[in-house]
């Protein structure tokens, strides 16, 4: 923009400010270097010259494209940080209708017009520039009360909300996002003050009720929704509410949330599938007492367990014919997943997204912490509650058949999470390992038989039982089916229990050694091992009695206390 341009709107030529506005906005949409604009204090200029004309009611009609080219000047990071823009951005604010110190707040009753709406618009957007760039605006944002005017909007949801369009709806809640997301303050007020979780809840479920007659979610409601349960994200990370409060919350949350993956969990499409993703994203934030929420009832369950107690308690004859009736007319099921009397979908909708995820990141080699939430609920799930724990087992360990192939090879859960046992990634291998042990029951020996000793040596050392202890204090119920099936036992003399699977036989390497030859060739093996100790690469141990490795100062320390491990062992077995 030359001078004279710039001379023309500081005097507010309206004949003249829509043509260098529009050649400004369109030559400059992608902008984000500003370098040359800091020459001249042309930036600061500029930027009064449009705040002059956004204050003067009289040009309204400009306002919407005096905003575009505020959106622009807002990606300039250097300028917003040297400059006092205070009043400025009360301007926006005020645009915005979230100024809560004034009387500008826009009222749902009343019909916005396109004018109105895309000026709100871009104001919104503005804002939200400048609440990410700078930490001076978000201070002054809390000041001036506009998260309390953007609760107030969510608040007054009722059938006037149908005027106020969607595309608002979106930058409100990006705002309040990137509010809540980058000030620790704006959280506690959220849900402290303003009781934003409960507001925010109610807007989900009456969104789902709206989806349940039949409406079709458009993209733009998906963004919403999306943009919401961050919002929902970054206030339940940290909740400062009493324990028994925030659990009365928590629970009806979860439910929503239930509602929200078994309406969206086919993933047919990639805003669904961002839909579930925070979704799931949220969920890490719930305790684990709320989660049994995702699992419901099923409908027919209350009447078969009155139909089964009173069946036992009729006499013989009577208990004979009702078996009879019973065999001609065999209760349906409820619904297609019904597991132990509970409807699983919202599991299935999580064992679906993970499967989804495994095969994104084999193909495009994407980054493991992505599958980290997922694995994290499925986690909490089969900790908290034990039909949970008994699906997610049958799903992801079902019984042992074919162990030909070590545990890690092939393409189901079971083998996907076992060769996550080994990943250098933490996160991901410390989930992958707890979610095992965890539908193991936290049994060794059954670990062991899925995923093979190699493979769980890591979480063995972690948790101390290297020695194949069994773990005090572990609260799991003892009436599990066995899990060893007729094709088990059939090789399971040939199970080989560091690799997981049936080793084929090998030629034994001393056969054909003379006494000596073995001697030699184990010295070589001890020197070898020595040297690799003295280089650092490995780091001989032995088992304490806490089941963790001990370091050893020399190989030879092995060979001394092999006597006394095998008594241990003798006496465990």
């Amino acid at each position: 923009m030359d001078a004279e341009q710039l001379k023309r709107l500081e005097r507010k030529e309206t004949a003249h400010i829509p043509d260098i506005l529009s050649e400004f906005n369109t030559k400059n949409a992608d902008l984000l270097v500003f370098d040359s604009f800091h020459t001249d204090n042309q930036w600061h200029e500029l930027w009064l010259a449009i705040f002059a004309i956004l204050d003067d009611a009289t040009m309204s009609p400009l306002y919407a494209q005096c905003l575009n080219t505020v959106r622009i000047l807002t990606r300039d990071e250097f300028s917003l940080q040297t400059h006092y823009i205070e009043q400025e951005l009360t301007t926006l604010l005020s645009l915005a209708r979230i100024d809560a110190t004034a009387s500008t707040e826009v009222q749902l009753d009343e019909e916005l017009s396109d004018t109105q709406a895309n000026i709100i618009a871009e104001s919104l957007k503005c804002l939200c520039n400048l609440v990410y760039q700078s930490a001076d605006c978000r201070r002054q944002c809390l000041r001036q009360y506009s998260i309390d005017a953007i609760v107030k909007r969510l608040a007054d949801n009722d059938s006037s909300m149908h005027n106020y369009p969607s595309t608002l709806e979106y930058y409100d809640m990006k705002l309040l996002f990137l509010l809540t997301a980058l000030e620790p303050t704006a959280r506690t007020r959220l849900q402290i003050d303003l009781n934003g979780l409960i507001y925010m809840t109610k807007w989900l479920d009456d969104k789902l009720a709206e989806f349940a007659t039949g409406t079709a979610a458009s993209d733009e409601q998906l963004n919403i929704i999306c943009e919401l349960l961050k919002v929902m994200f970054t206030v339940t990370s940290a909740p400062d509410k009493s324990p028994n409060e925030y659990e009365i919350q928590s629970l009806h949350l979860t439910g929503v949330l239930r509602e929200l993956l078994l309406r969206f969990g086919t993933l047919s499409t990639e805003r669904e599938r961002a839909v579930v993703t925070h979704a799931i994203n949220l969920l890490t934030n719930i305790s684990s007492s709320c989660l049994s929420e995702l699992t419901l009832k099923c409908s027919n369950a209350e009447a078969e367990t009155q139909k089964e107690r009173k069946e036992s308690e009729k006499g013989a004859g009577t208990a004979t014919e009702a078996g009879t009736a019973g065999a001609a007319q065999p209760p349906a099921k409820c619904c297609a997943l019904c597991f132990e009397k509970r409807n699983v979908r919202c599991l299935e909708v999580l064992l679906a997204y993970l499967r989804g995820g495994l095969a994104q990141q084999e193909a495009e080699a994407s980054s493991h912490e992505l599958l980290s939430p997922v694995l994290t609920v499925l986690v909490k799930c089969a900790r908290s509650d034990r039909t949970m724990r008994h699906y997610l087992r049958k799903e992801i360990l079902p019984p042992l058949k074919d162990v030909s192939q070590r545990p890690e090879i092939g393409n189901e859960l079971r083998n996907h999470l076992c060769r996550f046992l080994t990943l250098p990634a933490m996160i991901l291998r410390d989930l992958a390992a707890e979610l095992l042990f965890v539908l193991c029951k936290e049994d060794v020996g059954r670990m062991i038989k899925y995923t093979g000793y190699g493979n769980a040596a890591g979480l063995f050392a972690k948790r101390g039982v290297l020695d194949c202890r069994r773990i005090e204090g572990t609260d799991y119920s003892s009436d599990s089916e066995d899990s060893d099936t007729e094709e088990y036992k059939q090789q399971q003399q040939s199970f080989n229990p560091v690799l997981g699977c049936v080793e084929q036989p090998k030629r034994n390497p001393l056969e054909g050694m003379s006494d000596e030859q073995k001697e030699y060739e184990a010295l070589k093996l001890v020197n070898l091992l020595e040297q690799l100790r003295k280089d650092g690469i490995v780091q001989p141990a032995l088992i304490d009695k806490d089941g963790k490795p001990q370091p050893l100062e020399h190989i030879l320390q092995l060979q001394e206390e092999l006597p006394q491990q095998q008594l241990e062992q003798k006496r465990k077995s």
